[in-house]
């Protein structure tokens, strides 16, 4: 349930084309007794950042493959696993300039005049294990304008930026998937909502086709409210293209809408029966940025949630209001109750949702929601959630419904990375590590899909 008297401005799609830093360039280490290799920079970084590793081409003694991928030119790697070289192999790199980069690999400059991949051969031929010097991408330094360190985008004369990525952790989770050989790539993950734009240029490939229970609209998910396509966009906005924002989730057509709510809200029936839905098409997690406060003692909702939290993760907006205690559904055992934080992550926004004395369900997980600009005390736009809108548009955003699509982007990437997780393990790994260290359970993506790798 978000502060949706949101800025829609329906921006033009920015093109902006950020380029992406390359890592595993520069030079390597000296070494006294070698003669050094040019080291004129072919990039700003010099190593790899912490957990993205080095991926080493299949090795070989004549290394055939991988010379059209983007490597450094003028220089190949010779891998000294064994730890001595032959007569031969010495006499050829006693020929060219040698730099060493660690015990085991040796940088040899091509000789000029000679094709990196010819003077490869050469080396091969004298017993030498030799490859390409590959550049790497920083995987986590998406080039989307709204990624943090990127262009921003000009709101209201402000530039925004997708802040919470960072205080989420997002960046290690997608390093730790890298590094265990995985694709960031999440598990079917159902939106019950108002519908998605599936338009917007930055769902592009993200969106299952999904469906509609709302009687006046049987066939059609197109969103009229924003509601749902903001949800959608920080699950699931196509990373890394260039294009508006970074979702949680990366890559992957695995969002499906599943449109439960108009603009005045949504039913029991209809809830249920998108709940219904959801799990028969496989979905692992189902996001529910909807609610009401109090307990209607709502038993068919509840017989619904039970069953779909049998296969998948179950995450619900606390709610808005911070006197009335944890909305339903979130207040449902098997639900994942998200608080939101605003500009401080020790401390919830002013509009969330927490336990009183009545409703004394505690919140699971707390996650960057918006400091709600407008709302509260000393709250300014840029500390708000930058989100999708219809109409290919961009917008500033709070509330628990904006905390939530965070907390079921990290459980689609669990699911993911592990698909033996059951849904109550997943549940289970996702609050025990919530980053506790500022006093509330705030949401740790590196540490919960590095869990979920264990």
């Amino acid at each position: 349930m978000g502060y949706h008297e949101r800025m829609k401005l329906a921006l033009p799609l920015l093109s902006l084309t950020v380029a992406v830093a390359l890592v595993s360039c520069g030079g390597a280490g000296n070494a006294p007794e070698l003669p050094d290799v040019d080291e004129t920079p072919v990039c700003s970084q010099a190593a790899l950042p912490s957990g993205l590793p080095v991926t080493v081409a299949a090795q070989s003694t004549a290394f055939a493959g991988g010379w059209a991928a983007p490597h450094v030119p003028g220089r190949v790697l010779v891998v000294n696993r064994e730890g001595t070289v032959s007569a031969q192999g010495l006499s050829l790199l006693s020929t060219v300039r040698t730099q060493r980069v660690t015990e085991n690999l040796t940088l040899a400059q091509t000789p000029a005049g000679e094709t990196d991949r010819a003077f490869a051969g050469r080396l091969a031929a004298a017993g030498l294990r030799v490859q390409p010097d590959f550049f790497y991408k920083a995987l986590a330094t998406p080039n989307d304008p709204g990624y943090p360190g990127n262009a921003g985008f000009e709101i209201g004369f402000t530039n925004v930026s997708q802040t919470y990525l960072t205080r989420i952790r997002a960046s290690g989770a997608w390093n730790a998937l890298q590094a265990a050989g995985k694709t960031p790539v999440a598990a079917l993950t159902a939106v019950l909502d108002t519908g998605v734009d599936g338009g917007h240029p930055d769902l592009s490939g993200r969106l299952l086709d999904g469906r509609s229970f709302l009687s006046a609209e049987p066939s059609a998910t197109v969103d009229l409210v924003g509601h749902g396509t903001a949800s959608a966009g920080l699950i699931g906005a196509a990373t890394n293209n260039g294009v508006g924002l970074a979702g949680v989730t990366w890559s992957g057509r695995n969002v499906l809408p599943v449109k439960v709510l108009c603009s005045a809200g949504g039913s029991t029936s209809d809830i249920a029966k998108g709940l219904n839905y959801a799990v028969e098409q496989g979905a692992k997690v189902i996001n529910m940025s909807l609610g009401g406060p109090g307990d209607f003692g709502d038993e068919a909702l509840d017989m619904a949630l039970n069953s779909a939290a049998k296969k998948a993760v179950l995450v619900a907006a606390a709610g808005n209001t911070p006197n009335e205690g944890v909305y339903y559904p979130a207040s449902n055992p098997n639900v994942i109750a998200v608080g939101a934080v605003g500009a401080n992550d020790g401390k919830l926004a002013c509009y969330s949702a927490r336990p009183n004395a009545t409703v004394t369900r505690k919140l699971d997980l707390v996650a960057p929601g918006g400091a709600a600009s407008g709302v509260c005390e000393g709250a300014t736009p840029e500390q708000d959630m930058l989100v999708l809108a219809p109409g290919n548009g961009y917008a500033l955003s709070a509330g628990t419904s904006e905390a939530a699509p965070l907390v079921s982007g990290v459980a689609a990437l669990m699911r993911a990375a592990n698909p033996g997780l059951t849904a109550a393990q997943t549940r289970a790994l996702l609050i025990s590590s919530a980053n506790s260290s500022a006093g509330l359970p705030l949401l740790d993506a590196n540490a919960a899909v590095s869990a979920a790798l264990r």
